[in-house]
């Protein structure tokens, strides 16, 4: 794996290996080989991964072919919450409500 660094740049270029990487699934190799794992598990893994591939096809061939609704997508950029009504500051006479004489 290859990954070009322009201008100096090393923070772009390690955010792309790790990337790359995540993509490739590098990380959960790495994970899974840190211990040994029984033949057993092994299958009931891959299975439960497969399963789940299937179900993950399924159900975008059903969204397409409009059997379901599509989940809502996220806005890209978030719509920003409406503040409360901003309170100008009280002058000291108004703070008081009740008046010393």
């Amino acid at each position: 794996m290859q990954v070009l660094v322009r201008d100096n740049n090393i923070d772009q270029a390690l955010r792309v290996l790790k990337k790359r990487l995540q993509r490739e699934g590098v990380f959960r190799e790495m994970k899974r080989r840190r211990s040994f794992e029984k033949p057993s598990e092994k299958r009931a893994r891959e299975k439960s991964e497969a399963v789940r591939r299937a179900r993950k096809l399924a159900r975008k061939q059903a969204i397409r072919d409009g059997l379901i609704a599509a989940p809502p997508r996220k806005p890209k950029f978030p719509a920003s919450k409406p503040s409360a009504p901003r309170q100008s500051p009280q002058s000291p006479q108004q703070a008081g409500s009740t008046r010393e004489t």
